[in-house]
């Protein structure tokens, strides 16, 4: 859609003149989100001025209408990634040569079968099996290496139910880890061939014996809340291979509840957020529910 210039005026206001309806707000998300172009480029700057002589195009954000429904939770969707909830339970992407099925599988099957074999998308970034929340795919792989290159751009929080209580009600972990023979991670005081790994924490609620924490990884390495959380001496509740009660049902109460990064087209901070799953506050087979004090 072709937007007439008459006078010199920036984005925002041409754009409110076009569309009366609209609001301010709604204004600059659209040109942030990258939906309008500047003779012939993406401008995502809603204070950029334009001249009578500029070429001012609006671009309709693409619909996602489908009659097939999404196999898990997507919570958003455009031209170039698509963010997904992922169930405990299911591992992010299957191991090369084993057969199974992984949240990747299904849902790169799921948008297959709507695009009619036209899509397709390839992972950002992983959760463990007994991990829930949210994931990234990219809708192609030169946006998955733009996203990969710029990862530590990204800011991710999680819900943590742990044993126990922190020494303090806010605290940062700073530790070595390294991978063992049996793919258990673990910290070492020497840094040959391991991986500084930092996590931040602070408590949420708490009871006589539990802790709720929300977690915030600075460093993204393989197991790292999980034994960094169980070295502080509070492992994460179902998680027994890092020591916690093996009375209760081994799902590990770890959701990755909010992820933050720059949009790989617009470069516009994007932040998703997913609510607590229902049944991670309550342990199974007792049935003992956590109760906010």
């Amino acid at each position: 859609m072709r937007i007439q210039v008459n006078q010199e005026i920036t984005l925002t206001e041409l754009l409110i003149r076009e569309f009366r309806d609209a609001s301010r707000t709604s204004i600059k998300n659209l040109i942030s989100h990258g939906n309008v172009v500047v003779n012939g480029k993406m401008t995502t700057n809603p204070s950029a001025k334009i001249k009578p002589e500029d070429k001012v195009e609006y671009i309709k954000p693409q619909k996602f209408q489908t009659k097939i429904p999404p196999p898990f939770p997507v919570i958003y969707e455009d031209d170039e990634i698509l963010i997904a909830e992922k169930p405990a339970g299911l591992l992010t992407i299957g191991d090369k040569g084993i057969g199974g099925t992984s949240f990747y599988k299904i849902i790169l099957e799921y948008i297959k079968e709507r695009s009619k074999g036209k899509e397709r998308i390839f992972p950002v970034h992983r959760l463990d099996r007994e991990v829930s929340g949210l994931l990234v795919f990219a809708k192609s792989e030169k946006t998955q290496q733009q996203l990969k290159e710029n990862w530590k751009q990204s800011k991710k929080l999680y819900y943590a139910l742990v044993e126990g209580h922190p020494p303090k009600n806010n605290g940062t972990i700073k530790t070595w880890l390294m991978e063992g023979k049996d793919q258990k991670v673990f910290s070492v005081q020497k840094p040959e061939g391991a991986k500084l790994a930092v996590t931040h924490y602070r408590v949420l609620d708490k009871t006589e014996d539990y802790s709720l924490l929300e977690v915030h990884l600075e460093t993204g390495r393989k197991n790292q809340i999980r034994v960094h959380l169980a070295g502080m001496g509070c492992p994460v509740v179902g998680d027994r291979r890092y020591g916690a009660n093996a009375r209760f049902e081994r799902r590990i109460r770890l959701h990755a509840f909010y992820l933050s990064f720059p949009h790989p087209k617009s470069g516009t901070l994007k932040e998703f957020k997913s609510k607590m799953p229902k049944s991670f506050l309550i342990l199974k087979p007792e049935n003992e529910k956590y109760k906010h004090s």
